[in-house]
């Protein structure tokens, strides 16, 4: 049924204090944190809860079991919940997953924060916008949610800001990880045990991992740090009311530019959930999208955009590996997937080398059997044929890659926008992601590209490969609801308020003013925390309608 098809008067719910709208990372800690202060809070979550029974017959299957179910593109798996996202004028495909714990439940669980330089990048480079606060605000938030995430580390690197503990030791390393290692070394390049949210003990709701390496296929041990797992046992217990099968058509709004509320559907019916306070953390493409579809009289362009930049400075990380082949057999899928060592050397800026930014390298496992023969990481080239035996028994168990995430600035010209063709199952208007590449990310890419290449022939690969951006690693959406101090330049402060609408806050990756070169979860987690406590300390001079 089309939502403007819907005549009869919403279903109205009993009002809330808080109404979430995304049950991901972003939304769950804001949830919690909102419970735990006494609000009463309504998310709504358009997914369901993930289902790991049938994901997983056996461990000797469990790449064969992930199949459509895990795939992390939407335009493949199509489950109800997956709305279109037209990618035909974008250089990267978006990875999401619609559910509870949100596009977490498929991450590797790389755990790292931002650099203090990714805060000051206009101060440091000349280029993009100094975010409007520093790590330092930020690193008390850091530590808290680094224990709700059950993370593993070994504190001390000296290249990074001081990080005093993890809540547990650090996984294995692994033969390939020590191998990296020991290549950095003699090159002087500097590595570093890898950071995980992967539990390494049993920790709280989390059991302790086994190490199948199938962190980004849904952890069925519940290993990994995704919010389905540390976060909504608990918020529910605190008497979080969560909705899930429910697609958010539409922010309401008063005459008086305060937000009332939300209006979703669910089994075919059009309800409406009246709030205080309207809370988004539906990622990068999900919120600038209901911003959009949520234009009225007064806000034809869509809520929250009196700037005019909601959905644009799209930022993707665009991301290549580099895979090197040994003649050395050390079975890498027995780990975490997730990072078992990586290296800052190429981070910071230097003008020497024609760009600006850098990247961070994390050693990948390149996977068991199945993986041997698909695209990722392997350079999308094919290796059916005569010799395809001998391919997949050279690099079975005797490959390993760097992944290089790269620093992605912000261009107005990348963007979010409404389809104008194309609606999803209940009639609401599809995405379009429109996405180029910019000069300096390749220059960036082929940098370290070159640099990964040296790495791994100085561990003694017999044969380098090389993806040099790869098309379906969407996986870190981020920069479509920029923050920032001026109302004219961006659509939300640094507390995540909109600066239109008072009581509307965005928590998740949309409101990043640059895209650093790390994996975004820490800090798009950390980020709901420090808002959602700045909005309870400021609750009694909080503007609702």
């Amino acid at each position: 049924m089309a939502a403007s098809n819907l005549t009869a008067p919403a279903v109205r719910g009993e009002r809330a204090d808080v109404v979430i709208v995304g049950a991901g990372p972003a939304g769950a800690v804001a949830a919690k944190r909102y419970a735990e202060a006494g609000f009463r809070v309504v998310c709504l979550e358009q997914g369901t809860w993930p289902d790991y029974s049938t994901s997983h017959v056996a461990d000797e299957y469990l790449e064969l079991s992930a199949g459509k179910p895990w795939n992390p593109l939407p335009k493949v798996r199509q489950a109800p919940a997956d709305y279109p996202i037209d990618t035909s004028e974008s250089d990267v495909d978006p990875l999401i997953w619609n559910g509870v714990g949100g596009s977490a439940v498929m991450y590797a669980g790389i755990w790292m924060r931002l650099m203090p330089s990714d805060f000051r990048v206009r101060t440091l480079d000349g280029v993009a916008d100094d975010w409007p606060f520093s790590y330092e605000d930020l690193a008390p938030y850091y530590d808290r949610i680094e224990a709700d995430f059950g993370v593993s580390g070994y504190p001390g690197d000296t290249a990074f800001p001081d990080i005093t503990s993890y809540p547990m030791r650090p996984g294995p390393m692994n033969r390939a990880g020590r191998m990296m290692a020991a290549a950095h070394d003699r090159l002087g390049w500097h590595w570093w045990p890898g950071s995980n949210a992967i539990a390494t003990e049993d920790y709280r709701n989390q059991g302790a991992c086994v190490q199948r390496g199938a962190c980004m296929w849904g952890c069925p041990n519940h290993s990994k740090g995704s919010p389905d797992v540390t976060h909504w046992p608990d918020a529910l217990k605190l008497g979080v009311q969560l909705i899930t099968g429910a697609t958010v058509s539409r922010v309401e709004v008063d005459a008086r530019g305060r937000a009332t509320g939300v209006v979703y559907l669910k089994d075919g019916v059009e309800r409406r959930q009246e709030a205080d306070v309207v809370v988004l953390a539906a990622n990068g493409v999900g919120t600038p999208r209901l911003l959009q579809m949520s234009a009225d009289k007064r806000n034809p362009n869509g809520l929250a955009n009196s700037s005019g930049l909601v959905g644009k400075r799209l930022m993707m990380h665009p991301f290549a590996t580099v895979v090197g082949v040994f003649d050395e057999k050390f079975d890498p899928w027995k780990s975490v997937w997730g990072q078992p060592i990586y290296s800052l050397e190429f981070y910071e800026t230097d003008r020497r080398r024609g760009f600006v930014r850098g990247a961070k390298w994390n050693v990948t496992p390149t996977g068991g059997p199945q993986a041997m023969t698909a695209a990722f990481p392997w350079g999308g080239k094919p290796i059916w044929g005569d010799d395809f035996h001998r391919t997949v028994a050279d690099r079975l168990g005797h490959s390993v890659a760097w992944g290089i995430v790269a620093e992605d600035l912000p261009e107005e010209h990348n963007r979010i926008e409404l389809d104008p063709s194309r609606t999803d199952n209940v009639g609401l208007p599809a995405a379009k992601m429109i996405y180029t590449t910019s000069q300096n990310t390749k220059d960036l890419l082929a940098f370290n590209v070159e640099r990964a290449q040296e790495s791994l022939i100085e561990a003694g690969a017999k044969e380098t490969i090389v993806a040099p951006m790869i098309r379906e690693t969407g996986w870190h959406i981020l920069g479509t609801a920029t923050m920032g101090v001026d109302p004219s330049a961006s659509v939300v402060d640094e507390w995540g308020r909109s600066h239109d609408i008072p009581n509307l806050i965005i928590v998740d990756g949309s409101t990043w003013p640059t895209s650093s070169g790390m994996n975004p979860t820490p800090t798009i987690a950390a980020f709901a925390l420090r808002a959602t406590e700045h909005a309870i300390a400021e609750r009694r001079q909080q503007e609702v309608a």
